[in-house]
């Protein structure tokens, strides 16, 4: 229609009126009658569904997907002429879908009829044609609903009628009436058959067909078309491509509402109301609606960062224990937005049962009228499946641009050069298919739809090359996504021989520039990011040390800095272990992307965090009571159960844990270690102290408990230049503070009881001895152990002030190689436990750390050796 405007004013043909058919007979009819259209048809039924009694259709009514059948089948009755309440007695479906038609038509506008009935009322006025429509022209059908046939016979004899069918088929039904039909010769253009690998290789071979007809002059974009039977298979691949492509493809059929901002919005706010509030779908949802008038814009700017990162904040009571630590001060503007949050995380926590009143208070604009429309749609249960089903027109011009379409439309208005993609077996043509509601045994098929798809299919693929001037590409894919053959569709029979497609052939014509880059290594090689991962990726297939595998210049500032941090036993271990790591995490930044998913299990480290956490607390209750030297079996148990719950209070509110039998599980287990950790038996002193979590070197302190040194004062490892930090696990100072005991939990696997510093991995006992000793005094004698909960193995550390000296020569060592440009990669890089892995070429345990690991430890030289330590 868009195209036949603009021909009729380039032509001046003032007064020329181009209607759909049902505008034709609304115009005849008189007055604002009009016929029904989708929305209002669907609105209708939405509204009188859920109170209507529709018998054996009653169980059927709450399910998604109901409201579309409905509307589906009634239109099909409808267009075919099918007077429902005439049949209703003969079959108890007729009876319900009669019901329900009477319902619909009560609520549907008064200016709003059926076809049947719109049809009537203009056959009542047909003596008014001649002054009203005049000449009427049919033009790009095939086919007319039965419905309108009785109007279309009527007005043939009060003014001329055309049936403008040029090479198309003609009904039978228009034979011996009085319309006059205009044939044409069928248009003879060259076909071309081809197969691609895919669906997706398909969709790139188009784009580079069309872009090679503009390039040569062959073709303006109004004259080329792609045409798909189903074009839903292919719009992902279209949408994105446009986009490289940079020239317009026009969506006929529309893009989904969630190509954009405002659907994005919509799913966001659905993502919520079906599954739940979390942290994610908050922030989601917080930017997507920043921009819009209402309760989010309220909040300042950069608001979620008051989010704990690791909370997953997936329950009502997180949300309100975060709702009640905020105050005035922790908001950005000074200003206390907590009510305004509170009642945005009140709302959404209805679910979809308030999903119409959620919309009206947080959104605004194009995204309400989004949201509304998806709520008549579909019931509120399946809003994510309505959305998903929504389309909208996006903004191209059809008459100015390259057009993507359904093969029904471009049947109706040809293109001089077309490109049918999908002619697979079973999917050109698609296999006729019973209506939802009404089967053929109650209504035959062929009176209910009188054109299946089958049949539309293959009328629209013969028209198609009826109607095309030029040039038809005829494309198939040869295998599906997943890699399954695809037949040919019987349409292929007869054409001419196909031509093979290769995936990685070199293109004639480019569609864009990341395809002419592709397609032309040579020009590629020239460019800026070419050049730089070529010498990348030759670097690293060597044996020799390259600036790409961490060589860097003498004393770089940022290493400097970083050397300069304060330190812990795990930034240190790092240093020693894997050099790369620690310029990537302390240098750069970098930290592993975090899962928005709850676990299935804690991991090891989330564990230890558990346990470590519950000792802190079971402990500090211990020592209020007492002390825990003296504290019985019953009173440790009781300790460590009141320590758990309210550790697993907060962990359920502030991070991520597993399913709730699993979670139950893991809290027995951390029980267990608790206790026996408690219970151990060791020699005590008279009056000892115990202290847990214990700040020292300027780290701050976990909770109010009394500490026993001033934990602000720096730690500094002689001659060393490292300042350390951190908190000892247990501290127990004896009642004359000439005896401490530094003790380090472990909730792993056992290791070797000779070990001393494990090749790097074990420092905590070494750095915790001497940060006890340095803030304590010289005078005061410490012993220093880790202890293993699973079989209460305790390993103490020999000659603290001995250890102490061959770790200050390991640091020294390592400080000395990091300025000097040595981020290479040491014993943990690549390994399961390294956590930057992902960053390194990939399979590098099996292949770049063998192939660089002998040059990368001789030029580690000194700070190597920490690898082979006891």
């Amino acid at each position: 229609m868009r195209g036949r405007r603009l021909a009729a004013a380039r032509k001046r043909q003032h007064g020329l009126h181009i209607l759909t058919f049902e505008q034709l007979a609304a115009r005849l009819a008189g007055g604002l009658t009009c016929s029904v259209d989708d929305e209002t048809l669907r609105q209708a039924v939405q509204a009188t569904l859920p109170t209507l009694a529709l018998g054996e259709l009653d169980s059927l009514k709450a399910l998604p997907g109901m409201v579309a059948a409905a509307v589906d089948t009634i239109s099909k009755v409808w267009h075919a002429g099918i007077d429902l309440q005439a049949r209703a007695a003969s079959h108890p479906r007729l009876a319900s879908i009669a019901t329900l038609e009477t319902a619909v038509l009560t609520a549907l506008p008064p200016t709003m009829t059926r076809p049947a009935d719109l049809v009537a009322a203009a056959l009542v006025r047909l003596e008014h044609a001649p002054t009203l429509i005049g000449p009427v022209e049919v033009v790009g059908l095939t086919e007319l609903a039965p419905c309108w046939r009785p109007l279309l016979l009527g007005l043939a004899t009060r003014v001329p009628v055309r049936w403008i069918a040029g090479p198309r088929s003609v009904p039978a039904w228009l034979e011996g009436c009085a319309i006059q039909i205009d044939r044409t010769e069928m248009q003879a253009p060259e076909i071309i058959t081809v197969s691609a690998s895919t669906a997706y290789h398909e969709a790139i071979d188009a784009l580079r067909w069309a872009r090679t007809l503009l390039a040569s002059g062959r073709a303006q974009p109004a004259d080329i078309a792609i045409a798909a039977v189903t074009p839903a298979d292919y719009d992902d691949y279209f949408l994105a491509l446009r986009h490289d492509a940079n020239f317009g493809l026009h969506f006929v059929h529309g893009v989904h509402i969630t190509a954009c901002r405002e659907g994005q919005a919509a799913g966001a706010l659905a993502d919520i109301l079906l599954r739940g509030l979390s942290q994610i779908r908050m922030r989601r949802l917080s930017t997507l609606l920043r921009t819009y008038p209402g309760p989010f814009q309220e909040l300042p700017d950069g608001w979620t960062r008051l989010l704990p990162t690791d909370a997953p904040l997936a329950s009502r009571e997180a949300w309100t224990r975060l709702l009640e630590r905020l105050t005035a001060a922790s908001w950005i503007d000074g200003i206390d937005h907590g009510p305004a949050l509170r009642e945005i995380v009140n709302l959404l926590w209805q679910g979809t049962a308030a999903a119409a009143p959620v919309g009206e208070r947080l959104l605004r604009g194009r995204v309400l009228a989004i949201w509304n429309s998806v709520l008549r749609a579909g019931p509120a249960t399946s809003l994510d499946l309505t959305l998903a089903a929504l389309r909208q027109d996006d903004g191209l011009d059809a008459c100015v641009s390259l057009a993507w379409m359904p093969a029904s439309a471009l049947a109706a208005s040809p293109r001089r050069f077309v490109r049918l993609l999908g002619l697979n077996s079973s999917r050109w043509p698609r296999a006729i298919s019973e209506d939802r509601l009404l089967s053929d045994h109650i209504i035959p098929t062929t009176e209910l739809d009188p054109l299946p798809v089958s049949a539309a299919d293959r009328r629209d693929f013969e028209t198609i090359l009826a109607t095309t001037d030029c040039q038809v590409i005829l494309s198939r894919a040869r295998r599906d996504s997943d890699g399954r053959l695809l037949g040919r569709s019987s349409l292929l029979q007869g054409r001419p021989p196909e031509r093979y497609l290769r995936r990685n052939a070199v293109s004639e014509h480019a569609f864009s520039e990341t395809d002419r880059l592709t397609a032309r290594p040579d020009e590629f090689s020239t460019c800026a990011q070419s050049i730089a991962a070529t010498l990348c990726w030759r670097n690293w297939m060597r044996t020799e040390i390259t600036a790409h595998d961490g060589l860097l210049r003498d004393h770089h500032p940022a290493i400097e800095a970083a050397l300069g941090r304060l330190h812990s036993a795990s930034s240190l271990r790092l240093l020693l272990r894997n050099p790369l790591g620690f310029v990537w995490q302390y240098v750069l930044g970098w930290r592993t992307p975090r899962s928005g998913e709850d676990p299935l299990v804690l991991d090891p480290l989330g564990f230890g965090d558990l346990v470590h956490g519950a000792l802190d607390r079971a402990l500090r209750v211990l020592e209020g009571n007492g002390g825990c030297a003296t504290a019985t079996a019953e009173q440790i148990a009781r300790a460590v159960d009141e320590a758990l719950r309210e550790l697993a209070s907060d962990w359920e509110s502030e991070r991520s844990v597993p399913p709730a039998l699993i979670w139950r599980r893991t809290l027995e287990e951390s029980r267990a270690l608790c206790e026996r950790a408690l219970s151990f038996q060791a020699q005590w002193h008279a009056g000892t102290r115990s202290y847990s979590e214990v700040p020292f070197g300027g780290s701050t302190p976990k909770s109010l408990a009394a500490l026993p040194w001033d934990a602000t004062l720096p730690v500094e490892i002689p001659g060393t230049g490292f300042r350390i930090g951190g908190y000892i696990d247990r501290l127990d100072i004896a009642g004359d503070a000439r005896h401490v005991r530094v003790r380090d939990y472990k909730s792993g696997r056992t290791p070797s009881p000779d070990i001393v510093f494990d090749g790097g991995k074990e420092l905590q006992r070494c750095l915790y001895a001497f940060a006890a000793k340095a803030m304590l005094g010289e005078e005061v004698e410490v012993t220093s152990s880790l202890l293993y909960l699973r079989d209460e193995t305790d390993l103490p550390l020999d000659d603290p002030e001995l250890r102490l000296r061959e770790i200050s020569h390991y640091l020294e060592a390592a400080r000395a190689n990091l300025l000097s440009g040595g981020a290479l990669l040491g014993i943990d890089t690549g390994s399961r436990f390294d956590a930057l892995a992902f960053a390194l070429p990939a399979n590098a345990g099996a292949t770049y750390r063998r192939r660089k690991e002998p040059a990368a430890t001789e030029r580690l030289g000194d700070a190597a050796r920490i690898w082979e330590a006891r």
